[in-house]
């Protein structure tokens, strides 16, 4: 069977695409926008990142815009933008189931 590309995100995941729609940037300043967003409380380790980003290279969701040694910048794809969004709206019906309405 082959292997199905990406359908739910995980948290870890969701913030990795969150910091990238603020625009390109290399895996450390991703790290450092999610520590800041987060205040501290989605921890995302090197390996974590790495491996998130090599998904999401593989899945199209970011490309690599520019290489500087082994520093390497990435920018949301359209298809990343597109998966960023549909999360979003599950996790906000999610909220809303949880509070028994109905999302806006």
């Amino acid at each position: 069977m082959p292997k199905q590309p990406l359908v739910l995100l995980t948290e870890t995941m969701f913030y990795v695409l969150m910091a990238f729609t603020q625009g390109p940037m290399c895996g450390a300043d991703a790290a450092a926008f999610i520590h800041q967003r987060t205040g501290g409380r989605v921890p995302i380790g090197p390996a974590t990142l790495y491996t998130i980003l090599g998904k999401f290279e593989k899945e199209q969701y970011l490309t690599q815009v520019e290489v500087e040694g082994r520093k390497r910048t990435y920018a949301i794809t359209a298809k990343g933008r597109a998966a960023y969004e549909a999360e979003l709206t599950r996790l906000r019906q999610c909220v809303a189931d949880a509070k028994g309405g109905t999302t806006p």
